[in-house]
């Protein structure tokens, strides 16, 4: 599964420190490409290429794309080869692999956060901790090595990073979709959604508190809060899921 990039006729200069900074995370991630522009332009957030415009700097969107396909790709041949699960299961386990979660916590774990390009507004807001960014920047990463260093290469470095994120699953130690959960019983149980209704926001605008409530057949649980919308359902879902099943 490899196909042929179209080659840029000069690749993006690379100031001596940069390629050091690249240099020294390829030794710690265990990898070595041989198109450090590529990594570079990996590690290259929108919020910087915008802030930088007249350089014709890139961001890296377009390889955080590919990044997802292939990812989607190699987590679902494991999963085929050396699981014995359906398709139910294996949608489930994949859909918490390649999450946002999973992703970031990864990033965490190979410092890509000191190693991103963001822009000046972004990096006032927390951007280089953010999770979205730091999973997205991963995608992009695996597609920069798939580019490089074709297929059999990127699927080695991909599994290795996450076959543990897989046996966490496996073995019921993962971090669990609350919200998913809770959508599936109740829909199970009452052929009906949960709704999920904020109550109040707290704190400074770049460093809110969102509080939600979650209520279905007249029931309400809640509130719980969270850095954002989608960690406050998740919080007050496995508040009600807990309630709920507190024996699981």
């Amino acid at each position: 599964m490899n196909f042929s990039f179209k080659k840029t006729n000069k690749a993006p200069f690379i100031p001596e420190d940069r390629k050091r900074e690249l240099l020294l995370f390829q030794k710690n991630a265990g990898i070595s490409l041989n198109n450090l522009s590529l990594l570079d332009n990996a590690f290259t957030h929108s919020s910087y290429a915008n802030e930088a415009k007249s350089s014709g700097i890139k961001d890296n969107e377009r390889l955080e794309f590919l990044g997802d396909s292939v990812l989607s790709v190699v987590v679902s041949g494991y999963l085929y080869e050396n699981t014995s699960g359906d398709e139910g299961e294996y949608t489930k386990i994949r859909s918490y692999v390649v999450s946002e979660d999973s992703l970031s916590e990864i990033a965490h774990k190979l410092n890509v956060d000191k190693y991103i390009l963001i822009g000046k507004g972004e990096e006032l807001t927390g951007g280089r901790n953010k999770k979205a960014i730091l999973a997205d920047c991963m995608e992009a990463i695996f597609a920069a090595v798939y580019i490089d260093k074709g297929f059999d290469y990127i699927k080695t470095f991909i599994l290795k990073l996450l076959v543990p994120q897989i046996n966490e699953v496996l073995s019921n130690k993962h971090k669990k979709d609350y919200k998913t959960m809770l959508q599936e019983y109740v829909q199970k149980k009452y052929k009906k959604v949960p709704k999920y209704t904020l109550i109040k926001t707290e704190g400074p605008e770049h460093d809110q508190v969102f509080y939600y409530m979650v209520e279905f057949q007249g029931k309400q649980f809640g509130p719980a809060g969270g850095k954002n919308k989608k960690e406050a359902e998740q919080n007050v879902a496995k508040l009600c899921w807990t309630e709920l099943n507190p024996d699981k």
